[in-house]
């Protein structure tokens, strides 16, 4: 979306905060190195993830003991927003931007050389986050381009991408977009379903694929919507259940409509009576628990949402969970919450 170059301020306490721990799950700090704020991150297992943010591509092999810069050459002005890897070598990351810094970079060597898969070349289009099914198939989401989301497919494993067609969505409401947040306005779940989670208009609105990203309908969330409101993360456990979290970005403190849950695949969706206070821009599945993070902290949910715990204030963008959760955020801070 076009205001993603707004950071939110976070108070510099948080980042001192110490490992926090709820229901057995701590978070560890895992330094990178960096100072820049962390918008993706991408877990391949306990060891080897991917994060990114302003002109920055890192990668872990050794749990984050320590990160190495892989950034494409001649990208250090490019807002690298997501990033999504299926090993220590094969990974696609997209910049996110107006114009041609809308980009899809792939690599096959752990980064030591990329190829530049795909350059925005409408004005008008505005790509934020992108998500995989299996090692071939995804999909890259911008704005609405006159009236309709744009979607980008890949069969290739990001090599190439195709345009679905725009008769194949549902109108936009006017000043409906994506937040390019946390790499997590489109998400997968199972080899067909796939989500995109909207603000910004008249309602917090959650996309719906069953295909495979080629027909898409649409659904309302009682999430707040306005021009810093709406949902910022979309996760799916199965094709059925899934969260959804916001906020409002500009106020992280706010205590405003930012959670929902759904058990019909998004066809409906409920806010819970006791929610995570404050902004959450984040959010991913750890076994049958749900993990949500934001600029205020992050809180954890054994029972699909409906009630929560705090697992701490240190402020965290983006997490994505295998065995353990890996997250990142601001100054470059990167972080793993495991069992305890």
């Amino acid at each position: 979306m076009k205001i993603l170059l707004l950071a939110t301020a976070t108070a510099a306490s948080l980042l001192a905060a110490p490992p926090a721990q709820a229901h057995g799950a701590t978070w560890d700090e895992r330094p990178t190195g960096v100072d820049v704020r962390l918008r993706s991150v991408s877990a391949v297992n306990a060891h080897v993830a991917w994060t990114s943010g302003k002109g920055t591509v890192l990668r872990t092999t050794d749990g984050g003991a320590s990160w190495q810069a892989v950034t494409p050459p001649d990208a250090a002005t490019l807002d690298f927003r997501d990033v999504e890897a299926f090993d220590a070598w094969h990974a696609v990351a997209l910049t996110a931007g107006p114009a041609d810094t809308s980009r899809v970079y792939r690599t096959s060597d752990g980064g030591r050389t990329w190829a530049l898969a795909f350059r925005n070349d409408d004005p008008a289009a505005f790509y934020d986050c992108l998500a995989f099914f299996d090692r071939f198939r995804g999909l890259a989401m911008s704005d609405p381009v006159d009236g309709k989301f744009r979607v980008l497919s890949t069969h290739d494993g990001g090599r190439s991408w195709q345009r679905v067609p725009e008769e194949n969505f549902p109108p936009a409401l006017p000043g409906e977009f994506g937040f390019a947040a946390s790499g997590q306005c489109v998400t997968t779940a199972g080899p067909r379903d796939a989500w995109i989670a909207t603000g910004g208009g008249a309602t917090a609105r959650v996309l719906h694929s069953s295909d495979g990203g080629r027909h898409w309908s649409v659904a309302d969330t009682p999430l707040s919507s306005s021009a810093s409101t709406g949902v910022f993360s979309v996760a799916f456990r199965t094709p059925r259940q899934g969260v959804v979290v916001g906020g409002d970005y500009k106020n992280p403190a706010a205590r405003v409509a930012g959670l929902a849950w759904s058990r019909d695949g998004g066809a409906t969706w409920e806010g819970p009576a006791q929610a995570p206070f404050g902004y959450r821009s984040g959010a991913d599945w750890w076994g049958d628990a749900v993990v949500a993070v934001g600029p205020t902290g992050s809180d954890l949910s054994r029972d699909g949402g409906r009630t929560w715990r705090s697992l701490g204030t240190g402020s965290f963008d983006t997490i994505d969970c295998v065995a353990v959760c890996w997250a990142a955020g601001e100054h470059g801070r990167a972080g793993v919450l495991s069992r305890g």
